[in-house]
């Protein structure tokens, strides 16, 4: 349980390392947890090659409604900096890494472009798959595979649930829940819990564009693949390694956050991850 300032908790699950190389924070997508294949898998690798590891909970995640009465959402990035400086307390591995998914990725990129001036150094932020325009994003999945669809509506639904019933006659979510249209959704979202006046003024706050992150107050690297059907890769044009941007890779097919290579199951961005890390140490 970390006190991340202002009356905020979040959680995350600590694995330390004696003599570790450095500290990762690794954050999960929208949805996500501790507890995701992607987070529990890159953590195993990160921890055998020398890694202190924090999985990081984001709000309203991993069954946390009851601890903060607002909702989640994608700008809360005040609580994420205070969460890794609760972290660096508990451990205090020499370099500090940052490491998203998807949404997640969006914050692991934000935590370098704005990480400095919050007082939070990492020495690299990556983002893996991540969703740096809100609105492409949204699109893709209200008109993409239904599988994606149906995911992320079901879990949409249950947070709903979990957090009407955390704190009761607190929210009304009758017209969300008449809605399957993302964008319709979030801009109910917007209007009726957030500090927001519009969506677009909500999807300029955690909107990034390449020229933002090649910008970023820290060292950053990207991995996403052109087959994702969740992150449109013209999102990324204009991306080059330059400046702060360290490593772009985009890859043929990896999908959303998947990159397996063999039929093990293996995911090739754990070893890329690796890399990386050693590069910028």
């Amino acid at each position: 349980m970390l006190d991340c300032g202002d009356g905020i908790r979040l959680t995350g699950l600590h694995t330390p390392r004696a003599g570790a190389l450095g500290l990762v924070v690794l954050i999960h997508g929208w949805e996500g947890s501790h507890e995701s294949s992607y987070q529990y898998s890159m953590a195993c690798a990160l921890h055998r090659d020398g890694y202190s590891v924090f999985r990081l909970n984001l709000r309203d995640h991993a069954g946390t409604h009851d601890l903060n009465e607002e909702m989640f959402h994608s700008a809360r990035m005040a609580e994420v900096f205070g969460a890794i400086r609760a972290v660096q307390v508990l451990d205090a591995a020499p370099a500090l890494f940052v490491v998203g998914f998807s949404l997640g990725g969006n914050f692991a990129l934000r935590v370098g472009m704005q990480g400095p001036a919050a007082g939070v150094y990492p020495k690299l932020s990556i983002g893996i798959s991540p969703a740096i325009h809100p609105r492409h994003t949204l699109e893709a999945i209200d008109s993409g595979p239904r599988i994606f669809h149906g995911y992320f509506l079901d879990k949409w639904r249950l947070t709903m649930d979990l957090k009407s019933e955390a704190w009761p006659g607190r929210f009304d979510f009758t017209r969300h829940r008449g809605s399957k249209n993302f964008i319709e959704i979030t801009k109910f979202f917007v209007e009726d819990y957030s500090e927001y006046e519009t969506l677009e003024d909500y999807f300029e706050r955690y909107t990034l564009t390449p020229q933002m992150l090649m910008d970023s107050a820290a060292p950053l690297a990207v991995i996403t693949a052109r087959d994702d059907s969740v992150i449109p890769i013209v999102d990324f044009d204009g991306l080059y390694v330059r400046g702060s941007v360290l490593a772009y890779d985009l890859t043929a097919h990896g999908g959303h956050c998947g990159f397996i290579e063999d039929w093990a199951l293996n995911a090739w961005t754990e070893s890329r991850v690796l890399q990386l890390l050693r590069q910028a140490a």
